[in-house]
């Protein structure tokens, strides 16, 4: 049998010898580190992925988000999205608004509200989208969001705060009754009908949300197309490098007509935001002309002939990380 004998090391006049301050901190740093790699941070689900499959999921209710819309909050995110959100966006990226002048001829014929659809392929869509708004405007307009921006409190509160987003349900392609008591109460509401940001700048399948909402609530749906914001800040980057150049682009109002539903209304808005794209990637005559034929390109990532699978995502993203051309205005004449 082995026997242990704990000896207390002594100094000097007999003392307990303390830990030096290198092996604390160095043993702190490690608990840290080791709290760190077993903590959620709010994501991390608990359940192992192996018994994922098999594990009932509680549904969660919806953020509450009506203190953000309170005089108080309102005046507050005024003052934030004026002083901080343009400002940077501004310093940030070089960034050139076209159309703007629609929403003014539009609000000529009333003040109602209006849904605002447009592309999403980059968490700086919403600043800028929200920065191209006259100030009128961007002061009684909302985000629809989800997943993301409502996966943790803070998270949820600051996103509420600052941009005006409340969350939407998308279970079972449904939309929750939060746009429509929105749109009832005199806001603006902005919805990306591709539900979430495009993983490699291409668009996807524009779903019936929007339009919904445009039939049901007899409000105009003025589409926009962001060109650009991918390449200035793509998944997994934080803030964009390089002072990339974006453009936003608003498009024509489109009304629902008698008869008209989700689903007849829904294409009409993804041609638009398509033929903006098209307008502003080539010009106004060329891209007015192939949308009256039926032409515009499409959005969609580009398939390969001979029905092979589209291009490799490597590829794609590649595509769509190239900076835009600065276009210049042509010079009509000149003076000698």
């Amino acid at each position: 049998m082995s026997v242990f004998t704990l000896r207390p090391t002594h100094r000097g006049g007999g003392g307990q010898r303390r830990p030096s301050l290198v092996r604390a901190v160095t043993g702190g740093v490690s608990d840290v580190r080791l709290v760190a790699r077993g903590w959620r941070w709010g994501r991390r689900a608990l359940v192992p992925a192996s018994a994922a499959g098999s594990t009932v999921v509680a549904r969660k209710g919806l953020f509450p988000t009506a203190w953000a819309r309170t005089p108080a909050a309102s005046a507050a995110r005024d003052a934030i999205q004026a002083g901080a959100l343009v400002p940077v966006l501004a310093q940030q990226t070089d960034t050139t608004v076209h159309g703007r002048d629609v929403i003014t001829r539009l609000r000529e014929l009333g003040d109602g509200p209006i849904v605002f659809v447009a592309n999403h392929s980059s968490h700086l869509d919403t600043g800028l989208l929200l920065a191209a708004l006259p100030w009128a405007e961007r002061r009684r307009t909302l985000v629809a969001a989800a997943d993301y921006f409502f996966d943790t409190w803070w998270r949820a509160s600051g996103s509420a705060l600052v941009f005006g987003t409340f969350p939407i349900e998308r279970r079972a392609s449904t939309v929750s009754a939060t746009p429509g008591d929105l749109l009832r109460e005199g806001w603006n509401v902005v919805i990306y009908p591709e539900g979430t940001r495009s993983p490699d700048g291409w668009s996807q399948r524009f779903q019936l949300g929007a339009a919904h909402l445009s039939v049901t609530e007899n409000v105009p749906v003025v589409p926009i197309s962001i060109r650009g914001s991918f390449a200035a800040m793509p998944r997994g980057r934080r803030w964009p490098t390089g002072h990339p150049t974006v453009t936003v682009r608003f498009g024509p109002p489109l009304w629902p007509g008698p008869g008209d539903t989700a689903r007849t209304m829904g294409p009409q808005v993804e041609r638009a935001v398509a033929a903006l794209l098209d307008e502003d990637a080539t010009d106004w005559y060329s891209a007015t002309a192939r949308s009256a034929a039926g032409a515009t390109p499409s959005t969609a990532a580009p398939v390969v002939p001979d029905g092979a699978p589209p291009a490799a995502r490597w590829r794609r993203v590649w595509e769509r990380t190239e900076p835009l051309a600065v276009r210049r205005p042509r010079q009509v004449w000149r003076e000698d």
